[in-house]
């Protein structure tokens, strides 16, 4: 699963689409890639208490229903995945938490997925994790590892703020808007005690403990780990975290 700075990463003889194809080749044709994609602005906002009334308003009549198959990408996940999506031969899962992979593994990773708790269990995240999947950051920011929404998905702490919205989608022919749920995703956070940038603090510390000290690809700093290994890490700082504030000073 990759994440990705492309402006990081600097020039590429033949644009963005090298990178996942340099990628694919480096995962030969028995691997698979995967990207997080999302869903673009507003597909997941009513009902969330952050858009004014007449602008929500304004978007239970117009916005047009969400089709995962054509919808573009988050713009805030970056370039490559909208470059991946695109590619022949990229398949994405029937959500709005809209995953892209590309590869042998693809159907098994999104053979099933459940309405809510997109990022929890039975999700796309959790197969990844079966097939012992690696992270891989591209000169990306630490904060944006989608897969640390799985931990706080599946961990057991209490006080999780559960977000709920709807999303316009299509069902016998008919835009409606279908009621959902999840463990927060948004920036304030799946806890009151997460502090601000907790992923990256979390990646970081991670990196530390295990001396992962990355490589260079193009002008990127990079790293690769296993999924596993994060969420071990992960667990018991969220656990603790969600506790007692103060002890996001122990993180590294």
């Amino acid at each position: 699963m990759a994440h990705a700075s492309v402006r990081s990463i600097g020039e590429i003889a033949g644009g963005p689409d090298e990178i996942h194809l340099a990628l694919a080749d480096a995962l030969t044709p028995s691997g698979t890639l995967m990207m997080y994609a999302g869903c673009p602005g507003y597909t997941d906002e009513v009902g969330r208490g952050r858009l004014s009334p007449e602008r929500e308003a304004e978007v239970l009549e117009k916005l047009p229903p969400f089709d995962a198959r054509t919808a573009r990408s988050d713009r805030s996940n970056g370039t490559l995945v909208e470059f991946f999506r695109t590619f022949p031969g990229a398949r994405v899962n029937d959500h709005v938490a809209r995953f892209v992979a590309r590869g042998s593994h693809a159907g098994h990773l999104f053979s099933r997925q459940p309405w809510n708790y997109a990022f929890g269990h039975d999700s796309a995240l959790e197969r990844f994790l079966e097939l012992d999947g690696r992270i891989l950051l591209l000169g990306s920011d630490h904060d944006t590892v989608t897969f640390l929404h799985y931990a706080e998905h599946v961990g057991d702490f209490p006080g999780k703020r559960i977000a709920r919205f709807r999303v316009p989608i299509v069902e016998n022919g008919v835009r409606v808007w279908r009621d959902m749920e999840e463990v927060n995703t948004a920036s304030d956070g799946a806890h009151a005690n997460w502090p601000d940038r907790f992923f990256a603090k979390i990646v970081d510390g991670y990196l530390a403990a295990s001396s992962n000290h990355g490589g260079r690809v193009g002008d990127a700093e990079c790293h690769l780990f296993r999924a596993r290994e994060l969420l071990e890490f992960a667990l018991p700082v969220m656990v603790r975290i969600a506790g007692d504030e103060r002890a996001t000073e122990a993180i590294a």
